[in-house]
Formats: structure tokens, C-alpha cells, sequence
């Protein structure tokens, strides 16, 4: 069965950006008084694997980097962004959910590089964007942008690297919550209406700049979506199989399931009628709608108020 671990590595033709991740993944550990073999212990992999990884030589799979965050006691962000650029931190910030919890969003932190272009990529597009635009958003000159990321392309790969390993990780932390299969598919549904809540901006860009990528990060971006959506298509399948969905489109019913969370970053406002947790519980409602789930299967006490209208 499909599942989030069946994704790429970073491929080799992206050597700036896992030269970069090996570094951060060095000082950080270096900073927390670890040996490489310590490190290498704590993932249940060789020293030579550590050694590649923080090397620049061995690619990093989305599953490998949340690992790596949890043994180094980081948000996986952090991994993906340059040490020497990150502000500093304060208790409760970050971006991944602290502890697992993944229906936790701390407020929204990146790099000063990668929040410029994230502004940017908002108001103008990639294509609208340039890297004085971007220098400008993040406060840096141009040269000074320049020395973290190599091009404008670079910036979005990074920006989607770190919205599809936040996500990767919450969405494992969700389904290891229940061996329920209609709990599983509720909390990976709760999880995807939150994430393009709470996290608009990153899956607004992340939909609609996919057709900027060139081709290979391309390729390696919406294998992560598809691992993503072949999640959803398998909690269905189980519940089919366990006699709580009564659909006979399982496949198409998971599709629709995912587009319409996905869609959620186009329209949500956090000033609006309706909080994301609210929001969240409605489409959970939605979604067990679309999956023909029988009433007396449907999650006890999880979603009451996502019958009323805000």
C-alpha cells in the first residue's frame, strides 16, 4: 500500500540545496554536542550515510529529514532553511507542531530570504517576482540574497521543500493517532483543512506555482503531492474494506476529498466568520459525506458544531 514514506530523495542535480541541508544538519548537530555517530544511532543508519547526508552527497527522502529534525530536537523547517539567516527564535515559534501535535500552528517563521519570497510570490507571482522584488521584502540587498540562494528558481524550490515536509510530518503525526480507519481518514482530512487554514500562503504558492518548477524539481515536488494524496486514497480504501464507506468510487471520492482541502488556501481569510478549527471540523463532516460513511461509524463528539453554519 502506498504510503508518505514512497517518496524521492532530493536527486542529485540539486547539489546546492542538499550542500546546503548537510551543513545546517552539521552545525546543528555539532551545536548539540553530538557525534556523528551519535547522530547516526539515534536515525538507525550507518556513519557513512550521516556522513554523506551532512556532506552534500547523499539525497535526503521527506521521510529521512522529519527523522532527522526529531533526533536534533528541531522543526523540520529549520533543516531547510540557512542557520545564518534565521531570526532568532523565541518560546512557542516555528513552524512544524511541537511534540507532534499537528493540529498545533506556532505563528509562521522562515528565513529572512525565504519570507521575502514568499511575500513576493503572493503579490506578484513567480514570474511577476524579481530578485531585487524579493531582496527588497526580505530587507537584504541584492548580493546579500544572492549569498544564500542562487536564483529565484532556488527560492521556490525551498519554499515548497519546506511546506511539503511540514506537512508530510503532520500528516504521519495524524494518522498514528488511531488504528480506526474511519478516525484515520477524519484526522488526515482535520489535518489537510488546517494546514491550508493556517498555512494559506504556503499552500497557495505551493498550488499555484507547481507549473514554475523546472522539470526536475518538478518531478520531485509532485511525487511528494502524490504520496500526499495516495495517503488519503488508502484510509478510504480501509474504510471500504471495514464496511464504514459506503462509496463505490473510492479513488475519485479521495481526489475530491483532497481538492477541496487544497482549495481552502484560495479563499480562507483568519479575519473571517469562521476560525480554521471550525472550518476544519466542517470539512471533516464534508468529506465522511463524500465517502458515504454510515452515521452510526461517524467519529462520537469530534464535530458537533460543524453541522451549524458560523
Amino acid at each position: 500500500m502506498p504510503t508518505l514514506d514512497d517518496v524521492p530523495p532530493v536527486p542529485s542535480g540539486d547539489v546546492t540545496h542538499r550542500e546546503r541541508l548537510g551543513r545546517t544538519i552539521r552545525d546543528l548537530r555539532r551545536g548539540r554536542g553530538l557525534t556523528s555517530r551519535e547522530l547516526a544511532g539515534r536515525l538507525g543508519v550507518s556513519l557513512a550515510t550521516v556522513s554523506g547526508i551532512e556532506n552534500g552527497r547523499t539525497g535526503v527522502s521527506t521521510r529521512r529529514l522529519a527523522e532527522v529534525a526529531e533526533a536534533l530536537g528541531v522543526p523540520v523547517p529549520q533543516l531547510l532553511a540557512d542557520p545564518v539567516d534565521l531570526p532568532p527564535r523565541r518560546a512557542g515559534e516555528g513552524l512544524a507542531a511541537p511534540a507532534g501535535d499537528w493540529r498545533a500552528f506556532p505563528p509562521l517563521v522562515l528565513d529572512t530570504a525565504l519570507t521575502g519570497a514568499l511575500s513576493a510570490f503572493l503579490e506578484y507571482g513567480y514570474h511577476g517576482a524579481t530578485m531585487r522584488t524579493i531582496a527588497d521584502r526580505a530587507g537584504l540587498s541584492v548580493p546579500g540574497l544572492y549569498h544564500h540562494h542562487d536564483s529565484k528558481q532556488d527560492l521556490l524550490v525551498a519554499l515548497l521543500d519546506v511546506t511539503m515536509a511540514d506537512l508530510h510530518a503532520r500528516t504521519r503525526a495524524a494518522l498514528a493517532e488511531s488504528d480506526d480507519p474511519v478516525e484515520r481518514f477524519a484526522h488526515v482530512v482535520e489535518c489537510l483543512a488546517l494546514f491550508h487554514t493556517h498555512r494559506r500562503e504556503l499552500g497557495f504558492v505551493g498550488a499555484s506555482e507547481m507549473r514554475s518548477l523546472e522539470p526536475v524539481s518538478r518531478d520531485r515536488v509532485a511525487a511528494l503531492r502524490v504520496a500526499e494524496q495516495r495517503v488519503v486514497d488508502a484510509t478510504v480504501e480501509d474504510g471500504v474494506r471495514a464496511g464504514a464507506f459506503g462509496t463505490t468510487r473510492p479513488h475519485e471520492a479521495a481526489r475530491a476529498v483532497v481538492t477541496m482541502c487544497t482549495a481552502l488556501a484560495q479563499w480562507f481569510r483568519h479575519d473571517g466568520p469562521a476560525p480554521a478549527e471550525h472550518v476544519a471540523a466542517q470539512y471533516v463532516e464534508f468529506a465522511l459525506d463524500l465517502v458515504r460513511c454510515a452515521p452510526d461509524r461517524r467519529p462520537a463528539g469530534r464535530t458537533p458544531s460543524a453541522r451549524k453554519d458560523p
